[in-house]
């Protein structure tokens, strides 16, 4: 009898414990599972109820330069200001900032003008919208034997991009700043090269020996040119404004400074969201135009554009 009282009491002391471990977990709460039965990750859990942290978190998507580093060394610290943190994650191509934005897994990007966000809609059959303009990279003249446009001499040797758009563009500034007096025939005449330009006497009447390069080459091949027309970002990735300063730089008429502007961009229907007006507010803060002025030196000018 004792030996089955015995037993008894283990049974009941086994049943207790079992209890008391299901009454545990239970008040622990157990791990979240997703549709198909898989356990899903606590944070994961938290943010499809709506009670996660990342609710005051942002996430941008950006080229190096100058993008990222406006948004780590100005825009992080205005949004904590108003209790927003700033996630920058940096793409090295024009592809997948888009893309990855389209899928939800940025909240915006900073990197593309309108006419290439319209085009890949368009292309890609993406869903995306301006929200708010923010800096124009614009061509500069640049030169390491002159200090003004003034001292370049009769028959120097200009250089200018080869690609067609970007070779109008600096042609255009040679024009803006009456190194030229037009453009010639050229991107009218196919024909009609940079050869052809340095010896129209009417459309070139100083002499300028014209020499059309890969844009990404021309901060390269400055100190054998006596000057040339380079593209914000190349200057930037050369350190030119630093080290020389743009003897000048494009002009631009409302209708050129909106094609030629960074936006930022979101999915069509955020444009109003909180996250993407605390965003625009801190992009567009007299803080980013000062640091644009103050690091860049006109080879990145803000052009703060509200666009819906």
């Amino acid at each position: 009898m004792k030996k089955k009282k015995n037993t008894l009491k283990k049974l009941f002391c086994l049943v207790l414990a079992g209890v008391l471990t299901a009454a545990l977990f239970t008040g622990c709460g157990s791990p979240a599972k997703d549709d198909s039965g898989d356990v899903q990750k606590e944070d994961d859990a938290n943010k499809s109820s709506g009670s996660g942290s990342d609710d005051k978190k942002i996430t941008v998507g950006v080229n190096p330069v100058p993008h990222a580093d406006i948004l780590e060394n100005v825009v992080k610290d205005v949004l904590a200001k108003d209790g927003w943190e700033l996630e920058v994650v940096v793409f090295q191509d024009y592809v997948l900032p888009n893309t990855s934005l389209e899928s939800g897994e940025l909240d915006a990007n900073y990197f593309q003008t309108l006419g290439y966000m319209n085009q890949q809609n368009e292309d890609a059959g993406l869903h995306l919208a301006a929200a708010a303009g923010v800096h124009i990279e614009p061509m500069g003249i640049y030169s390491q034997k002159y200090s003004s446009i003034e001292e370049i001499p009769d028959g120097a040797e200009i250089g200018i991009p080869n690609d067609p758009d970007n070779a109008e563009r600096g042609l255009q500034l040679l024009v803006q700043k009456g190194l030229l007096n037009s453009t010639g025939d050229y991107g009218k005449d196919e024909n009609y090269t940079a050869d052809s330009l340095s010896n129209d006497k009417e459309a070139n009447p100083h002499g300028y020996k014209i020499t059309a390069l890969e844009a990404a080459n021309l901060p390269l091949s400055l100190p054998d040119l006596d000057a040339a027309a380079i593209n914000g970002n190349y200057a930037l990735g050369a350190d030119l404004p630093s080290d020389y300063p743009a003897l000048e730089i494009e002009e631009f008429d409302d209708e050129a400074a909106i094609r030629r502007t960074n936006f930022i961009v979101v999915r069509q229907g955020d444009e109003d969201s909180e996250k993407t007006q605390a965003l625009i507010k801190a992009v567009q803060s007299d803080e980013v135009k000062q640091y644009i002025e103050d690091t860049y030196k006109g080879s990145v000018i803000a052009s703060f554009i509200e666009e819906k």
